[in-house]
């Protein structure tokens, strides 16, 4: 156990675990898909706004990473550049609290604005620190230990969130607003302090995994080369990039199953809780099946559930099917990004991992905010079951490209 890594590999899996979970828990409080939407129609009836806090999450953690790659290749150390960076994705829920509980009667537009500023900041936030969060967890755990670690780390997360999202309900219908949410807002600024503490815990060696060399290639240069020469690599963009579009239906299930099959309240909160549950166990299990089997095949059974579970909310006959839909998409999620994290940390070498790290989240952020609106333009045009149709064809051609041209990295090193 002379290695640092292989020294410190128990206590950095503890306190990176603490720092997941809370994380989530904290996300439990402020949802980007429930909690925060909430907060914002409280100022706004606009669909649009309403519709682009998801979109300015994601697009602010993907888009970032890219740009961040060589500042991350010459890092000897990424705890240091983590540690200061992640506050960025965690203080603007503070100013969130500060602002519902100080300015209720400023004027509509100003706390709008306020609100979408904290938004974009917190986004890129974690943009910013994640292709250095990547590289860490890559430095700390060794390649046969990763999945498992992403996909405890995610279930823990989703566990937590699960306690904080029921606390978060039984404020919101217990105080009046403003308090309702400034309680909500400062409880995950408390949560995310929680996490914070617990990563600057971790413990990184000043060992570097290889020399930290002078950069004489241009960036952009570098950028090419591996899109041109790691054909394994630019099919697996393209795979993360189609699926994408495969996924577009799921936004739709709880909804069809409302409209189409009449479903109640509850038994749609009953949905919602399988596709918790269904995360929380496949998170773990994946992970450690792609450490111990196949993480290519995984993406494979990944992107068939994704085609199957929009094959049968199309042909469901009743509510009773949705259940099965609702864990066949919960697996494919967790495959694409359980799994899909764990994969791209075993692409090109180590000195590489970071432009690889950015390549993977930067350049599939346009399909995520194109996959979206493109479901909902096929349901207003058409229906339902169009979309459906589409994205189980995606799918399933996603699942194909897999097989076919992805490789598994390790393999397809000596080729590059």
């Amino acid at each position: 156990m002379k290695n640092p890594v292989r020294k410190n590999l128990k206590w950095n899996y503890i306190v990176n675990l603490m720092d997941g979970g809370f994380f989530g828990m904290a996300f439990g409080f402020v949802s980007i898909s429930t909690i925060l939407p909430l907060y914002v129609s409280t100022l706004t009836d606009s669909k649009l706004l309403i519709g682009l806090i998801p979109a300015i999450h994601n697009m602010g953690w993907q888009l970032p990473q890219l740009f961040m790659a060589r500042k991350v290749a010459g890092l000897k150390r990424y705890k240091p550049f983590v540690f200061s960076m992640t506050v960025q994705e965690r203080i603007p829920f503070f100013f969130l609290g500060l602002m519902t509980w100080f300015l209720p009667g400023a004027s509509t537009q100003l706390r709008l604005l306020i609100t979408f500023f904290l938004l974009i900041w917190q986004g890129l936030g974690g943009g910013i620190a994640a292709n250095a969060w990547q590289n860490m967890i890559g430095k700390l755990f060794p390649s046969e230990y990763r999945g498992a670690f992403f996909g405890l780390q995610s279930a823990a997360a989703n566990l937590l969130a699960s306690g904080s999202a029921i606390a978060a309900g039984i404020i919101l219908e217990r105080f009046e607003s403003p308090l309702d949410f400034t309680i909500l807002f400062f409880a995950a600024t408390i949560c995310f302090s929680i996490s914070w503490y617990f990563l600057g815990l971790t413990k990184e060696s000043d060992e570097n995994p290889v020399p930290v060399v002078e950069i004489t290639i241009p960036f952009w240069q570098t950028i090419l080369e591996i899109l041109r020469k790691d054909r394994s690599f630019r099919w697996f963009l393209i795979c993360r990039s189609m699926l994408q579009f495969g996924f577009m239906a799921s936004a739709f299930y709880t909804v069809y199953a409302v409209r189409v099959h009449n479903v109640s309240e509850m038994t749609a909160g009953v949905l919602a809780s399988v596709l918790m549950i269904t995360q929380t166990v496949a998170n773990p299990l994946l992970g450690w099946l792609g450490d111990r089997w196949s993480r290519k095949w995984l993406l494979v059974l990944g992107a068939v559930a994704c085609c199957l579970s929009c094959i049968l909310a199309w042909l469901a006959p009743s509510v009773g099917l949705f259940f099965v839909v609702i864990i066949l998409i919960g697996l494919a999620n967790t495959a694409y990004w359980t799994v899909g994290l764990a994969f791209t940390l075993d692409f090109g070498e180590e000195e590489q991992r970071s432009t690889y790290v950015g390549l993977a989240n930067t350049l599939i952020a346009p399909a995520t905010i194109v996959a979206p609106i493109l479901g909902g333009l096929l349901v207003d045009l058409f229906n339902y079951s169009v979309t459906f149709i589409v994205a189980a064809i995606v799918s399933l051609l996603t699942a194909i490209a897999y097989l076919v041209f992805v490789q598994d990295p390790q393999k397809a090193l000596s080729k590059i």
